[in-house]
């Protein structure tokens, strides 16, 4: 079974890109996704980050916004939110993994915004990364409700840059070039690591 990792940076087009992949048959992991469960009402993350943060917990659950403006204050809470939340992640990836294995799965994919930032390539067998020009990334991003410059900055702050990542793929999905431009770019990826794997 190949381990494929996805990863990009803010605005360039990760999740339709993880969407075209769970299309064409491939289990998706969504590292995003988990992390909302965690933080929803009866989460398990929720006792652990109301007993630090007392004032982001809302009706049972983890208010996302007040979570981020105590992000964005200190550091060192980034820290804390991830000694809590990495682990977690960790355990839901391994049961997804065991799920796959039983299922027959030939190739899955591990849908990760901070692959790099958090050491996940070690984990997967190869590496997709979804780009895009700046200029689109930042349109793409700004659009976004609520979304302002020094948000956006911030959230950059945090990810390695696109460049960094190209340097680092084994594969690029570029998506500025349109939908159907992706989606080829999907099946010839697929194409190539069952051929290589010899699995095709």
């Amino acid at each position: 079974m190949i381990k494929l990792g996805l990863t990009g940076s803010i605005g360039m087009g990760k999740s339709t890109t993880a969407q075209m992949f769970k299309e064409a048959g491939i289990p998706v992991f969504d590292a995003d996704k988990t992390v909302h469960g965690l933080y929803a009402k009866a989460g398990d993350a929720v006792p652990l980050l109301g007993a630090v943060f007392p004032d982001i917990i809302n009706k049972g659950a983890v208010d996302r916004q007040k979570l981020a403006v105590h992000m964005r204050s200190d550091p060192l809470h980034l820290e804390v939110l991830e000694s809590f939340i990495h682990p977690m992640v960790a355990r839901a990836r391994e049961g997804f993994i065991k799920t796959s294995i039983v299922t027959g799965a030939d190739i899955i994919l591990f849908d990760i915004p901070l692959l790099f930032e958090t050491g996940g390539q070690a984990y997967v067998d190869k590496v997709v990364v979804v780009t895009a020009p700046a200029s689109i990334q930042r349109a793409r991003v700004m659009a976004r409700p609520g979304m302002n410059g020094e948000k956006f900055e911030h959230l950059l702050s945090r990810q390695i840059p696109d460049a960094q990542k190209r340097a680092q793929a084994d594969y690029l999905i570029f998506t500025d070039k349109g939908l159907d431009h992706a989606r080829k770019s999907v099946q010839s990826i697929l194409s190539d690591l069952r051929q290589g794997a010899g699995l095709s």
